[in-house]
């Protein structure tokens, strides 16, 4: 079914416009990383086969979904508030259905409807395909519950509606799971083993976006460097359904090179990496196109190799210096951000001072930083004590934002003077008369209208800055 592109996300409630046809109405509502927004994006479209409309308002829903997180528990208590919420408004609507999804309804499965008797059904981050078959259990006036993980859904066959997209940018899963067994992370027990997309599906959907106008998309998985496809069946031609050959194995750089070649005038992004699995090759063919974006988000999460080790992170400090060392010498102006837990258990104040010395020998661009929250399940809650008060994580993750702040201001400066390619995402929100987009590195840009539209790639001449957001003024169209 052909859907339009005229799409709007309210904070993390996902609205597409109306199906004509469709009598009931989905209020579906997203939490935690990218990979739980598109999956929104997967169960949407599942749901609209089966009469659902979106709505952004709670009272008239007929279904209520939460794609969940559980990588901190600030995020699930977030969801437990939320289903308070949900419940106020379901005694004035008692034919109204509540369902969690995704990696905390993996992680609690039935407990879930134990706790919380406002939920009726329980889908985890492989069952969404299932959703058809729960929902008419629960019609039927049975709690449903499907939490089986797959070690090989990656619902390429599925054609996601753009719920949490401008109609400009567009995320692309290319991976599910995760096989690193990093002690603090539940996404291997929330979400399998790593299985990669079919390369053909995925290059389909990106030329789909292009002939609907996007111009940016992001490849997404837990650990996209892992990405591997033996299947074969890539076709010679990506922009046609023709010329078809084998191959034996594509891995990630490979991937990167085919989906550049596909579309050479869209802009190509990815996330996440891990530091293990980033390859030389990788880097490479970073550089070699120009529409793949100069900007890694390269989690370290600590700068000792004591904690390194206890997180079961497989690098030490060193190898992550060579490897931001080869790719400063290969991509010079490559941006580089960050993720970073403070306080993770037996954490010493030398650990904490290799962290920041670090920081320092980097300088990324911006980063994403917590203090340790313990996860049930994994490795670091049933071997070691969560022993750092709370008082110094938060005085430790303190000292490592300030520093970050200094940093991005400082990569943000580097531009005053230069020229920089921003693609038009929205209007800015605090000036009306301004757009407002981001370069390659991932920074945000704002200038004056002028006679451009979202979705043009403009070359704006930077003549200032705040720590984070580039200002300028357009110099004329990108080539």
């Amino acid at each position: 079914m052909e859907k339009t592109i005229d799409e709007k996300k309210q904070g993390n409630t996902l609205v597409l416009d109306q199906n004509d046809k469709n009598t009931k109405k989905l209020f579906i509502e997203s939490y935690g990383c990218a990979m739980n927004f598109s999956d929104s994006e997967i169960v949407a479209s599942i749901l609209d086969e089966q009469g659902y409309n979106t709505t952004s308002k709670l009272e008239d829903a007929d279904l209520v979904l939460v794609n969940t997180c559980s990588i901190r528990d600030k995020a699930e208590q977030t969801v437990r508030k939320r289903l308070e919420k949900y419940n106020a408004v379901k005694r004035t609507n008692p034919k109204m259905k509540v369902g969690v999804l995704g990696c905390m309804a993996e992680r609690l499965k039935s407990k879930f409807l134990e706790e919380e008797k406002i939920v009726d059904l329980v889908v985890g981050p492989d069952a969404y395909k299932d959703l058809p078959n729960l929902l008419a259990e629960v019609e039927e006036g049975h709690d449903a519950i499907n939490v089986v993980l797959s070690k090989d859904e990656t619902y390429g066959d599925v054609s996601p509606v753009r719920l949490n997209s401008n109609g400009v940018t567009a995320f692309v899963s290319i991976t599910r799971g995760c096989d690193n067994m990093c002690t603090f992370c539940v996404v291997p027990f929330t979400r399998g083993r790593e299985r990669s997309r079919d390369p053909q599906s995925i290059i389909e959907e990106i030329n789909d976006l292009w002939s609907k106008g996007y111009k940016e998309i992001t490849l997404l998985g837990q650990n996209v460097d892992s990405y591997l496809w033996y299947g074969g069946g890539l076709k010679k031609d990506f922009s046609k359904a023709s010329d078809i050959q084998k191959a034996t194995a594509v891995d990630f750089s490979k991937l990167l090179q085919i989906c550049a070649e596909a579309q050479p005038k869209m802009r190509i992004r990815f996330s996440t990496s891990n530091p293990q699995d980033m390859s030389l090759e990788v880097i490479k063919t970073m550089a070699k196109y120009k529409n793949i974006c100069n900007h890694i988000h390269l989690p370290v999460q600590s700068g000792s190799d004591r904690i390194l080790k206890a997180m079961n992170r497989l690098h030490t400090r060193k190898e992550y210096f060579t490897l931001i060392d080869n790719i400063k010498t290969i991509i010079p102006d490559c941006a580089i951000s960050q993720d970073m837990i403070a306080g993770f258990p037996t954490e010493t104040e030398e650990d904490h001072q290799d962290t920041l010395s670090l920081m320092e020998y980097v300088k990324y661009n911006f980063g994403y930083m917590f203090t340790y929250s313990e996860r049930p399940g994994t490795l670091a809650e049933r071997k070691l004590d969560d022993d750092i008060p709370e008082a110094v994580k938060s005085r430790r993750l303190k000292e490592i934002i300030e520093l970050q702040l200094k940093h991005s201001e400082l990569r943000t400066r580097e531009h005053l003077g230069k020229t920089v390619e921003v693609l038009i995402e929205r209007e800015s929100k605090k000036s009306k008369e301004q757009w407002s987009g981001r370069t390659e590195k991932n920074l945000v840009a704002v200038f004056p209208k002028g006679n451009y539209k979202i979705g043009d790639f403009v070359n704006v001449k930077v003549t200032d800055c705040t720590k984070a957001t580039l200002i300028g003024e357009a110099v004329g169209e990108a080539e």
